[in-house]
């Protein structure tokens, strides 16, 4: 059962506030009541509160300093004015110090309901508007590949997107399993809501229960406002839980209750708060091996686990590769030569598809041109595709390293043979490509002999 918003009414006339809790109490609404501004802050300060409908003028603190000293305190709830008729100038002056609406005496059930329901939706859409300000989900994107091995991963996303199944996404770093995540919410009946994203690594474990759960005013040290936690902001929408084996187990277990009541309570409150969201995990550790070893409770495994999908590493879809250079190249206009693509395939990738975004990004900025050659990309990559190379034997073996020299060879050769090919045989052309003076290539041709050579086009024979 969702859980009553909490109105604080204030007024100094007893018969209105019985008015006032009558009314809230029609309308489905808990009410909280106050006196005057003061008794009002005491309650304020204890938290729980979601919107105050405030009299204007009251003895000792009236709605104007209670309203000043709720913003210089930090609380930002809603807060709406019940004004007179010949008042009007002085609400106006209330909203332009942050109040929400005023209402005019007398008012009837209708008008209160219509205000307070105003004031609530642009409280929530402002906290939405300020955490996509903070958190923008990155858009427009998609999977890119053409691979067996991403086709089912399409086809499995496709699958569960419909579904309200609680997903787990296992990959390395790197694979993409955040974008995997917004494909399925975007693909969802909840993709008007909001996806919120949290990386259970990169948040210190004491912060982390108030940052999904949020807490109330005061509820520890540091806590001067009440504060709303991913799971209250991502209500009707998907909520996505990165790496959740780095998560502290004693938090697990609390994750788990939410996800199988669909209840929390934040920080500091014992108001249980009834969320509607579809929750999204991942992780880069073999999920069972993380619960032989301790770091995943065994039940929120399984209760993760209701759908799976697993995504390959760079390195078992090579041939993605040039159509992921492509996507990351296009917005800048810029191309590979069939050298520098040739390095990219014999790479390892042990940072994924990431590394390869990033490796591109790094080279179209050095580029000067208006394509990406073998002097763009980083050092230690091309020597790491020699070794990896299919004309270094010592590739194909485990249990002996190639040997520095011997894969410089191996790597030379492979891009000799590929800027020739290129050119059509003209080595004056190779020679530029390459970056060396063309007596250099004629040397390093004499010196390797068996190197592919096409037949030259044209007149030029150089």
């Amino acid at each position: 059962m969702t859980e009553l918003k909490r109105i604080l009414a204030v007024d100094d006339e007893p018969s209105m506030r019985r008015l006032l809790e009558i009314s809230l109490k029609q309308a489905g609404y808990q009410p909280v009541l106050a006196g005057d501004g003061r008794e009002a802050l005491g309650l304020l300060r204890q938290g729980g509160i979601d919107l105050v409908v405030s009299d204007l003028h009251m003895p000792g603190m009236g709605g104007l300093k209670l309203l000043e000293t709720m913003r210089e305190d930090g609380l930002e709830m809603p807060v709406i004015i019940v004004t007179a008729q010949g008042e009007i100038a002085t609400a106006v002056a209330a909203m332009k110090l942050g109040a929400s609406d005023y209402i005019l005496r007398p008012f009837d059930l209708e008008t209160l309901e219509i205000a307070i329901d105003r004031a609530l939706s642009v409280s929530r859409l402002k906290i939405e508007n300020q955490f996509l300000r903070e958190e923008v989900t990155p858009g427009g994107k998609h999977l890119v590949g053409e691979s067996e091995a991403i086709r089912k991963v399409k086809q499995a996303i496709a699958q569960v997107a419909p579904e309200k199944a609680t997903t787990l996404i296992v990959g390395e770093t790197g694979t993409g399993k955040e974008l995997v995540a917004q494909s399925i919410h975007q693909l969802s009946p909840r993709n008007k809501s909001l996806f919120v994203a949290v990386n259970c690594a990169a948040i210190p474990a004491e912060m982390l229960e108030s940052e999904l759960f949020g807490h109330e005013r005061g509820a520890f040290t540091g806590a001067i406002k009440e504060r709303i936690g991913k799971f209250e902001l991502a209500d009707g929408g998907t909520l996505f839980l990165d790496e959740v084996t780095e998560m502290p187990l004693a938090l697990q277990a609390k994750l788990l209750r939410a996800l199988q009541e669909g209840v929390i309570e934040r920080l500091g409150s014992n108001r249980p708060l009834a969320v509607d969201i579809r929750v999204l995990a991942a992780t880069n550790l073999d999920p069972l091996q993380a619960v032989q070893d301790g770091k995943l409770r065994e039940d929120l495994y399984y209760r993760l686990n209701v759908f799976r999908i697993d995504l390959p590493p760079l390195r078992e879809r090579r041939d993605d590769i040039e159509l992921l250079a492509r996507h990351f190249l296009q917005p800048r206009h810029l191309q590979l030569d069939a050298a520098a693509l040739q390095a990219l395939q014999e790479y390892a990738w042990p940072g994924n598809v990431r590394e390869l975004a990033n490796i591109l990004e790094r080279a179209a900025i050095m580029c000067n041109g208006d394509t990406i050659t073998l002097r763009q990309l980083p050092a230690d990559l091309l020597q790491r595709s020699a070794d990896a190379s299919p004309t270094n034997p010592a590739a194909e073996s485990d249990a002996e390293l190639p040997k520095l020299p011997d894969a410089i060879t191996a790597l030379e050769k492979s891009l000799i043979e590929a800027a020739l090919k290129q050119t059509q045989g003209n080595k004056s052309k190779a020679a530029k490509l390459l970056g060396i003076s063309e007596r250099s290539l004629w040397y390093k041709l004499g010196t390797y002999g068996n190197v592919e050579t096409p037949t030259p086009v044209g007149t030029d024979q150089s």
